[in-house]
C-alpha cells in the first residue's frame, strides 16, 4: 500500500455531492488509420487492457483511514473489473459540436465510484455533424480522480493509452501488477493512530524545510520585487460562491503560430501570457454584458507543476500555485497583455523565493482529522457565499505532443482539458495544445454561466483583437522594411557616385586594366 500526501488527501476531502472532484479531457479519433478503418468497443477494451501495465493509477483503489485519523492509502485492487470503468454510449441527433458538448458536461457532472479504482472512460459515437471532425469519428470523455494525478502525471496516462504510430500491438514489457489484499478497518485505524502520534514531528520538519523560503519572501516583499496586490484586490463574482451539481462545458479554439506571433507584440511575453491575457479579456467582455464588471481585475490561480523526473508516473499531485492578475479591467488588449507578462514575472519570482516544492511539502504535515473536518464545514455552511475569494478562476496549462498520437489504431485529432470545481471556484479553464493547435476549454458551474456559447463567443471576440493587433501592426513592419531597404540603396548610391569620380580623375590610357591584371 501507498499512503496518499496532503494535497490528495484534500482533494478527497473537498469530494461532495455538487463538487466531484476528478479532472479530464475530451478526446477525438479518426478511425481511418485503424486497422480496417474502423474501430469497435470491443477493440478499444483489448487495447487499454493490453497497456493496463503501462499505468500505475489504473488498478489501484483508495482506502480511507476510519475517522479521518490519517490520510487515505491506495492499494492494488483485487476485483478490478475493466469493463465497469469504460463505457459507451451515442450521441442524440443531430449529434453536432452542441450535443458533445452537453453529453461531456452531463457525464462529467456524475461523481466517480470511489470505492473503485477513480477513473472512468465513456466512449461517445455519434458525431455526424461535429464540425472539422472526419466522418465516422468518434469522442473519449475521460474522468480521473484529481487524488491520483495532476496534469503532468495525467499525460501518463495519455501516453500509456495512446502510441506514436497507428500500431495496436500491445507492449512487450512483463506485467508486474500484483494485487493487495483488501485492508481492514481495524489495522486502518491503528495505523492511523500511530502515524498521528508521530504528526507534530513531522511539522516541526516541514516547519524547518520551509523556513529559509519564507524568509526569501519577506526580503523580496520588503523589496518590492513582487506584493500580494492580486490576491488582496480580489473581487467577489458571480462565479465565487457556493456551486451547484450541474455543468456547462465549451471551449475556443485557436492556431498555436498566431498564438506565438501575438507574444512578439511586445517584448518577453510567453505563449501562457498570451492566453492568459485572452482569458482576462473574454471576463471583461462577458461580465460587460452582465453589467457585472469589477473595477479591479480578476485574479487566476495558475497550478505549476514540482514533479521531478524521478516522479514521473508515480501517483498524486506534485503542484504549487500561481496568482496571477488577468488584466479583465483593462480595456485596451496590449496594455493587458503587459500588465499579464509583469504580473507573471512578479508572481514567479514570489514562488521562487518561497520555493515551489516546500509550498508542496507543506501540504504533507497537515492534520488530516482537520483537514477534512474544514473541507465538510466549509462547502455545508456555505462559506464561499461568505469570504472574499482569494482567486476567481482557476487557469491551467497542460501541453499536450506536437506530433500525432494514436489510440487503438485511431489518429487523435482534436484534445480537451475538462476541469473540477469546487465551492467559491465555479469557472475553470484548461490550457490544451496539441500538433498546430491550442483551445481554451472551460468547465463552469451552470447556475454561473447559464451561457456557455456566449462565453466562447467572448473567447473568441478577445483573441480576434490580439489577431487585428498582429494585422495592423504588419503593414507597419513592412513600411518600416521598405524604408530601411531605400535608406540602404541609398547610402549605396552615395558610395558608388563618390567613387566613380576618384576614378576618372586617376584613369590614363596607361593604366587601364588587362585581362591579366583582372583575374
Amino acid at each position: 500500500m501507498e499512503q496518499m500526501q496532503g494535497l490528495d488527501a484534500t482533494f478527497v476531502a473537498l469530494e461532495q455531492k455538487n463538487t466531484p472532484m476528478h479532472i479530464g479531457s475530451l478526446l477525438i479519433y479518426d478511425p481511418a488509420t485503424a486497422p480496417g478503418g474502423f474501430v469497435r468497443f470491443k477493440d478499444i477494451l483489448e487495447f487499454v487492457g493490453s497497456r493496463l501495465k503501462l499505468s500505475k493509477t489504473m488498478r489501484q483503489s483508495m482506502m480511507k483511514v476510519p475517522f479521518n485519523l490519517d490520510f487515505p492509502y491506495w492499494y492494488n485492487d483485487p476485483e478490478f473489473d475493466l469493463e465497469f470503468h469504460i463505457r459507451h454510449v451515442a450521441l442524440p441527433k443531430p449529434g453536432d459540436w452542441r450535443q458533445l458538448w452537453i453529453q461531456s458536461a452531463r457525464i462529467f457532472a456524475r461523481p466517480l465510484d470511489l470505492s473503485r479504482p477513480p477513473w472512468e472512460f465513456t466512449v461517445v459515437e455519434g458525431l455526424d455533424n461535429v464540425d472539422g471532425v472526419p466522418k465516422g469519428s468518434y469522442a473519449l470523455i475521460t474522468k480521473v480522480h484529481h487524488a491520483a494525478i495532476d496534469g503532468l502525471s495525467g499525460i501518463d496516462i495519455l501516453n500509456a493509452t495512446h502510441t506514436l504510430e497507428p500500431s495496436v500491438e500491445p507492449p512487450a514489457e512483463p506485467d508486474t501488477f500484483r494485487a493487495d489484499r483488501k485492508p481492514n478497518q481495524a489495522s486502518m485505524f491503528a495505523r492511523g493512530y500511530f502515524r498521528g502520534l508521530l504528526n507534530p514531528l513531522r511539522q516541526v520538519q516541514v516547519l524547518g524545510r520551509s523556513a529559509p523560503g519564507f524568509v526569501r519572501a519577506a526580503k523580496g516583499f520588503l523589496k518590492q520585487d513582487f506584493d500580494f496586490k492580486s490576491v488582496i484586490e480580489t473581487p467577489r463574482t458571480r462565479f465565487n460562491k457556493k456551486v451547484s451539481p450541474h455543468r456547462v462545458v465549451d471551449c475556443a479554439q485557436f492556431e498555436l503560430a498566431s498564438i506565438k506571433e501575438i507574444r512578439k507584440l511586445i517584448d518577453g511575453p510567453k505563449v501562457n501570457d498570451v492566453m492568459l491575457a485572452i482569458v482576462g479579456g473574454a471576463l471583461r467582455k462577458y461580465l460587460e454584458a452582465k453589467d457585472e464588471l469589477p473595477k479591479t481585475s480578476l485574479t487566476g490561480m495558475a497550478p505549476i507543476s514540482v514533479r521531478d523526473e524521478s516522479e514521473k508516473g508515480a501517483m498524486g499531485n506534485q503542484v504549487s500555485a500561481m496568482f496571477v492578475m488577468l488584466g479583465s479591467h483593462i480595456e485596451d488588449p496590449l496594455e493587458r497583455l503587459e500588465a499579464v507578462h509583469n504580473e507573471t514575472v512578479k508572481s514567479k519570482s514570489m514562488t521562487s523565493a518561497l520555493g515551489a516544492r516546500q509550498m508542496t511539502e507543506m501540504s504533507k504535515a497537515m492534520p488530516s482529522l482537520y483537514t477534512g473536518l474544514a473541507a465538510r464545514l466549509y462547502s455545508q455552511l456555505g462559506v464561499a457565499n461568505a469570504v472574499k475569494p482569494f482567486f476567481n478562476t482557476v487557469v491551467t496549462n497542460v501541453p499536450g505532443p506536437p506530433i500525432p498520437i494514436y489510440s487503438t489504431g485511431a489518429e487523435l485529432k482534436k484534445m480537451f482539458g475538462l476541469l473540477c470545481l469546487f465551492d467559491g471556484v465555479g469557472l475553470g479553464h484548461v490550457l490544451h495544445s496539441y500538433r498546430d493547435e491550442i483551445n481554451v476549454t472551460f468547465t463552469a458551474c451552470r447556475e454561473a454561466l447559464p451561457d456557455p456559447e456566449f462565453y466562447a463567443e467572448c473567447l473568441n471576440a478577445s483573441y480576434q483583437e490580439y489577431v487585428d493587433l498582429l494585422a495592423r501592426a504588419a503593414p507597419t513592419a513592412k513600411t518600416t522594411t521598405k524604408r530601411k531597404t531605400a535608406a540602404k540603396r541609398k547610402t549605396a548610391a552615395k558610395s558608388n557616385g563618390k567613387a566613380r569620380p576618384a576614378a576618372k580623375r586617376s584613369a590614363t590610357p596607361a593604366t587601364k586594366r588587362s585581362p591579366k591584371q583582372d583575374s
